[in-house]
Formats: C-alpha cells, structure tokens, sequence
C-alpha cells in the first residue's frame, strides 16, 4: 500500500472513532504509526488532508460496492439493497463519510469535492430509472439516495436495527413502484 494510502486510510480511522475535533496531522500520523510529520509533509493544510481523505473514502467505497454488486441481482432495488448492506456493515466507512459531509458544508473546497464524488453514485440510478420509464429520474434518484442515506443513519446512529437484505429489496422495490405509478 502506498503511503498516501496509509495516511489516507489513518485519516478516515481517525474521523470514524474521533469525529472531526480528533482530526490532526499528529493523530493521523499515530494511527497510521508513521514518524511524527509524515501526515503534514503529503498534506501540507487541514484542507488538503480533508481531500485526501474523502478521495481515498470514495475509492474504497466504489471498490467495495463493485464487488458487492458483483455477487447481487441486475436489477435495481437488488442492486441498491447489496449496496446498502455494504455501507451500514462497514460502520468506520461511512461514519468518517458522514463527518466529511457535515464539514462539507462548512468549506466549500471540500463541498465541490463531495459533489463531485457524489455524483459517481447518484448517476447510475438516474440512468437505471430511465429505462424502467420514470417520468422524472432525476429527482426519482434523488428521492432513492434520500431513503438509502435515512436508512444507513438510521440504522448506524439511530434507534433502527440492521435490516435484511430482504427487507431493503422490499423497501425498495415499494418506493420504486410508487414512483413509476406516479408516471
């Protein structure tokens, strides 16, 4: 594994059992047990390690959403539940990707980021709900992130308990049919 990697993957530990106050170049550098100052000589900024972070996030996350999705259906909502299944099992993932959005919003440099990596998501399903006839796909994704999003906060930091994959395929499968009758 390269050392962007490891600092990378440092970071996103760090925002998983720290939150975003825990963030240092220096606890970074810990949890990576690398010298003191190896964080801050790839990352010079607060800002650059943000980035590198939420870039390395997302290229684990579509590396490990391809191979789950690799093992699913072909259809949408089998394809959405496996991928669902992989975001809430992996709890240190997507609870460093939660603290990156709600610091999104506090820095436009990194908000520009998050959208853009977002998008790689979100597009999919707008092309996917196309062909099965939705009237308007884009919002129709949009609506089908809200739910999956709801469902792993939910589930992570919430009251809710760790559905089936059964359950998410239903779920969604539901929420499709209702907006495709909309139609």
């Amino acid at each position: 594994m390269k050392r962007s990697e490891v600092i990378a993957d440092a970071a996103i530990t760090v925002l998983a059992d720290h939150g975003m106050r825990g963030l240092t170049h220096r606890a970074v550098d810990e949890a990576a047990g690398l010298p003191a100052g190896s964080t801050s000589n790839l990352a010079r900024s607060r800002a650059a390690l943000l980035e590198l972070a939420l870039e390395h996030l997302t290229a684990l996350e579509e590396q490990a959403l391809a191979e789950a999705l690799g093992a699913g259906g072909s259809e949408l909502p089998e394809l959405m539940a496996a991928a669902l299944l992989v975001q809430i099992r992996d709890r240190r993932r997507t609870l460093a990707r939660y603290e990156l959005a709600l610091e999104a919003n506090r820095r436009p440099e990194l908000r520009a980021v998050y959208n853009r990596v977002g998008a790689r998501f979100r597009d999919p399903g707008v092309v996917m709900l196309t062909a099965m006839g939705s009237a308007d796909p884009a919002r129709h994704a949009r609506q089908l992130v809200a739910f999956g999003e709801g469902l792993m906060f939910d589930t992570l930091v919430g009251a809710g308990s760790e559905p089936s994959f059964e359950e998410l395929r239903d779920g969604i499968e539901e929420l499709i049919a209702g907006m495709l009758a909309q139609g």
